[in-house]
This record gives structure tokens, C-alpha cells and sequence, in this order.
């Protein structure tokens, strides 16, 4: 990945990554002007010395702005971005905004870690069922439950508009039929799903004919 002048905000990211494609649909919905930087996770391009200089860590999505301050993690950036703008994507009551991030830390510890991880075993990697960690299918689906059980009575994930915890909760949610999930079992999440890539502008990723917004 060659050296760039950086004018702008810059976020580096690969677009089959939930983590990073969450992040580029904060930057969209908050009208905010940046370079992406495609950054393809598979080939290496984080492992590269060029990339190594900016993130030690080696991993995307990363935020770069034009004063040289860089910031990782798919959450932080997004919470950053909509607070700095004053976005209505952050709750102003404090107990809700609470709420948010409780729903951002769970996403990270129990919905991302069996969904997304299974997703890319089956669909990138191309792995057997028979080759795939057996908790990971349960797993996600007690976090789909989870979701289902909260979306049952409500629009969305917290209060009566999207938040950062919907737009992060849809990255990998929207695309759980890739790990072998059956969100046909979760009509509320399946509709959520549907109501949240409508409110973002983005393509549905499973569209169901009939499914009601």
C-alpha cells in the first residue's frame, strides 16, 4: 500500500468486513467527506510495512485525520464521528446512552465473535460444516435470540430511533445467512434488518419478498 498525502479524514477498511463497512455508514450518514482506502484483509494489505507505520496493529477499520491522529476499532470511531458531529445516532438522555453502549460492548463480546467469525470460515474461507468450531452456530444464534426478545417490542435497538448500537449490530446480522444462520427463524430481527439498511440507504443484503418495514 503506497504512502499518501492526507487532506482529509482517511479510513482505511476492507468492504467485506461488518467492522469496517459500519464504520463507512456512520461517515455517509453523517454527510461527512473522506478518502476510502480499500484495504483487503485477506491478501495482507494490513500486514504491509506502509500500513504497519500507521496502525501497529494490523487491523482495519482505522481513521486517519488530516493532523496525523489515527484512531482503530470499528465502535470507537463510530462513537466518535457521531458525537463529534452532535448526531442524534447518540442518545442525549444519559440512561439510553448507556443502553447503547451496553448493546456496543455485547455486539463485540457475544454477537460478533460466533456470527462474523462463522460467517468467514463458511463463506470466505470456504470451510465444511464439519470443519467449523460446533459452539459458533449455537452461539449465534442465542445472540440473534437476544435480539429477537428486544426487537419484539421494539423498532429499534434502543429508543424510537436508529443509534450507533443498530448500525453496529447490522453489520454482521444483515449478512448472517453467510454463516449458515436462518434469520427466517427470527421474523423481528429479519424486519429490523430490512427497516435499518432502508434507513442507512444500502442495499438489502437478503431481500424477502412480502417482508414488511
Amino acid at each position: 500500500m503506497p504512502s499518501r498525502d492526507i487532506s482529509r479524514l482517511t479510513l482505511y477498511g476492507d468492504s467485506i468486513s461488518g467492522n469496517c463497512m459500519k464504520v463507512k455508514w456512520t461517515a455517509d450518514r453523517l454527510g461527512l467527506v473522506y478518502d476510502w482506502v480499500e484495504t483487503d484483509v485477506v491478501r495482507g494489505d494490513t500486514r504491509t510495512e506502509d500500513f504497519l507505520a500507521i496502525n501497529p496493529v494490523g487491523q482495519v477499520p482505522l481513521a486517519r485525520w488530516p493532523d496525523g491522529r489515527i484512531l482503530p476499532q470499528s465502535n470507537a470511531i463510530m462513537l466518535y464521528l457521531a458525537e463529534s458531529e452532535g448526531s442524534d445516532l447518540i442518545p442525549s438522555d444519559p440512561f439510553k446512552k448507556a443502553q447503547m453502549n451496553s448493546w456496543l460492548f455485547w455486539e463485540q463480546y457475544s454477537h460478533e465473535t460466533a456470527i462474523a467469525v462463522r460467517r468467514f470460515q463458511k463463506h470466505y474461507l470456504k470451510k465444511s460444516d464439519d470443519e467449523i468450531d460446533p459452539a459458533l452456530l449455537p452461539k449465534g444464534r442465542r445472540a440473534l435470540g437476544v435480539m429477537e426478545l428486544q426487537l419484539t417490542y421494539t423498532d429499534w435497538m434502543v429508543g424510537d430511533t436508529l443509534t450507533c448500537a443498530d448500525i453496529a449490530l447490522l453489520a454482521y446480522t444483515r449478512l448472517a445467512h453467510e454463516g449458515g444462520f436462518d434469520l427466517g427463524e427470527f421474523p423481528s430481527v429479519e424486519r429490523w434488518v430490512s427497516r435499518a439498511e432502508s434507513e442507512l440507504g444500502i442495499p438489502h443484503a437478503m431481500p424477502r419478498e412480502g417482508a414488511a418495514l
